[in-house]
């Protein structure tokens, strides 16, 4: 038997999410967030730091898990391949919680604080990407170079899949960007 309620986690986010919809981000205490849940404040602190940390759950572990795929990746992969491959291995997940990542986003884009929240995630992703990279030995600049590509790449696709009133996959905006960036690569 685990330590916390099966599905403390997932059922603390969902909540959140709604009630930061419903009331706004600023009118949501942890409180209300736990209760929501069917928990107690106590529950919610076991899982997050604080209520902004429950729009980002397993921050850290997304990241290493993409950046071990891009290492692990096959040798005959290119870099970009290898990051794409990585990406995609993640759109089916996030696909299945399309109307949530909506939600999410419109909360994020309603306050700064959260935004520079999102806008660090991205950066620490760019960060171990680029790392993965060198340890598949692309030296830098082009290390670095091909993850902030990459990365900026993901970003749009996710943004144009929210937007997509024909609700096309992440995989398929996200191929979209790559193959958007190579050609214009190519053009330079």
């Amino acid at each position: 038997m685990g330590r916390w309620p099966a599905g403390a986690q997932e059922r603390l986010q969902d909540a959140a999410i709604a009630l930061f919809a419903e009331r706004g981000y600023e009118r949501t205490t942890v409180a209300d967030i736990a209760g929501g849940a069917g928990l107690t404040e106590r529950s919610f602190y076991n899982h997050f730091s604080d209520k902004r940390e429950v729009l980002f759950p397993d921050q850290d572990g997304f990241i290493a898990g993409l950046a071990a795929a891009v290492t692990a990746a096959p040798p005959e992969r290119g870099p970009l391949d290898a990051i794409t491959d990585a990406l995609l291995s993640t759109a089916d997940w996030f696909d299945e919680r399309r109307e949530a990542a909506g939600r999410r986003r419109r909360i994020l884009d309603s306050r700064a604080e959260l935004q520079e929240r999102e806008h660090a995630k991205m950066a620490a992703l760019d960060t171990a990407l680029a790392g993965a990279l060198r340890a598949r030995g692309l030296a830098d600049p082009s290390a670095a170079l091909t993850a902030t590509a990459a990365v900026a790449a993901y970003r749009l696709a996710t943004e144009t899949w929210l937007a997509d009133p024909q609700r096309r996959t992440l995989g398929h905006h996200l191929r979209a960007g790559v193959a958007d960036l190579r050609r214009a690569a190519q053009a330079w």
